[in-house]
């Protein structure tokens, strides 16, 4: 059974939502034209795949896409709240967005995701963006025709930020996935972590897990729709499972999803130490189909730091986990996180930082200078370093992963490693490797080769290297 806290969305539920829709599609079909939807997303994998979520209910409605918000009778603005930078950029964008209302009175306006389920957020915006239409939490994703009907049909603004703590599950709504051959595919939702630092655990709310029947389904869709390169998400995918009392933890749905046939990679994202297992790393060294690489946030060296953090591991443990990775896939491509100049971290735990980086040789690090977010315990935890000195540290931290990485790319030098063809290249100027492709452990290459496909897998020789990219040809092109 669900724990207390997860519950399915009933079908009754789901089937007016549907309703909904349906009731949109007939308001819009005595329009002379087409009406469109804007979409725009702030923040990390998942709220891309919410708003997959979102686009699929718009066009089930009867909206097509467009790339302007000029041309748009529908914009969404899918929000984030991991770092003030982002919400300040969220606010400066919704200023133009109202704008355009003044032009277009048949523009309806939406925000939604994490930044707007935080109270005080949401009475800014109520206060400050009159004409912002629809707001609407993490909790309320799944609920969206019905806001969008009832504002459609002449309700008053609608605030929908309940701090909904049942976790529900919705199955059953529409999808409209990007094109190529990427695909997210979310396994679970919220956190129960409460690291210091993270707004997550409260505007995701608590861990809900979907069922594994339902992840097998839609996975098995993206399959047959042609996705070759299918990322599981969940703020912890490693504690999968664990609500449901299935007796089902993510290393079995990793070695379930992979005994589904055809030609594909399975990545997932992200990890938490804590969670992190033997069982896990030889289900990834003997699967088919699932990728060699691993992101693996420590955030701190400094067993002191990651007690404030609330991290639940110490440097010693996170060490053992990569010396295993590592073991049982010699060819695994590892990512992480780092903080620095968390509150209270002194040079001598940050040294300690350093020395994990050098322990971890990690082909790609994610570095973030400390960000205060309000609502948090660390924001009130007491902080003597300076800007100037967190500064400092934050640049001998790029210095050193850049010689590391350096060398980690060089080590690719000749080597055949297998790609799938996934874009071109983004240059302005002209360029002897027009298209781009990302090995099994996920690192981009920049190919070229008259036999190369776009969505196809293929074996490049690599040619030269950078700091940000591998360079390589076709083999048996030349």
């Amino acid at each position: 059974m669900m724990s207390k806290q997860t519950r399915q969305v009933s079908q009754e539920q789901i089937a007016h939502q549907w309703d909904c829709i349906n009731q949109i599609q007939h308001l819009l079909s005595v329009r002379a034209d087409a009406p469109h939807f804007y979409c725009q997303t702030f923040g990390c994998q998942q709220n891309e795949a919410d708003t997959e979520r979102i686009a699929g209910m718009l066009r089930e409605m009867g909206y097509e896409p467009t790339d302007d918000p000029k041309n748009a009778n529908v914009i969404v603005v899918n929000t984030c709240a991991v770092r003030e930078h982002a919400e300040k950029r969220v606010l400066g964008i919704m200023g133009q967005y109202t704008h355009l209302k003044e032009e277009n009175d048949d523009l309806t306006i939406c925000m939604c995701g994490c930044m707007v389920q935080q109270e005080h957020m949401a009475e800014k915006i109520k206060k400050s963006y009159p004409r912002v239409d629809i707001v609407f939490g993490t909790h309320a994703l799944w609920r969206f025709p019905e806001l969008l009907l009832r504002r459609l049909s002449g309700s008053k603004r609608i605030f929908d930020i309940s701090g909904d703590d049942r976790g529900e599950i919705s199955e059953g709504l529409p999808v409209l996935r990007g094109q190529g051959c990427h695909a997210w595919l979310s396994i679970m939702y919220g956190c129960n972590n409460f690291c210091t630092y993270c707004i997550v655990p409260y505007v995701r709310g608590r861990e809900r897990s979907r069922k594994p029947e339902d992840i097998e389904r839609e996975f098995r869709e993206l399959i047959a729709e042609g996705y070759k390169d299918i990322t599981l998400l969940g703020q912890n995918v490693n504690s999968y499972g664990k609500d449901l009392g299935l007796g089902v933890d993510f290393a079995d749905l990793l070695a379930r999803l992979d005994k589904v046939p055809g030609e594909y990679r399975i990545r997932f994202m992200t990890s938490h130490p804590k969670d992190a297992s033997d069982k896990l790393f030889e289900t990834m060294a003997n699967g088919t189909h699932i990728s060699h690489q691993l992101h693996l946030p420590f955030q701190s060296g400094s067993d002191e730091i990651l007690k404030r953090m609330n991290r639940h591991y110490d440097a010693a443990h996170y060490r053992s986990l990569i010396q295993s990775a590592r073991e049982k896939m010699p060819d695994l491509v590892l990512s992480s996180d780092i903080i620095v100049g968390f509150p209270g971290e002194t040079e001598e735990d940050f040294q300690k930082t350093l020395e994990m980086v050098r322990f971890g040789q990690y082909d790609i690090l994610y570095t973030f200078l400390y960000s205060k977010r309000s609502g948090t315990p660390a924001a009130e935890m007491p902080d003597s370093a300076t800007k100037e000195e967190k500064q400092d540290r934050f640049d001998r931290l790029l210095a050193e992963q850049e010689t590391i990485n350096a060398a980690r790319q060089e080590a690719y030098q000749d080597r055949i490693v297998r790609v799938l063809i996934d874009g071109t290249s983004n240059s302005k100027q002209p360029t002897d490797h027009p298209l781009t492709g990302r090995t099994d452990g996920g690192l981009l290459v920049m190919c070229r080769g008259d036999g190369l496909k776009l969505g196809e897998f293929a074996d490049v020789r690599i040619e030269r290297t950078s700091l940000r990219a591998l360079y390589g040809v076709e083999v048996g092109n030349g």
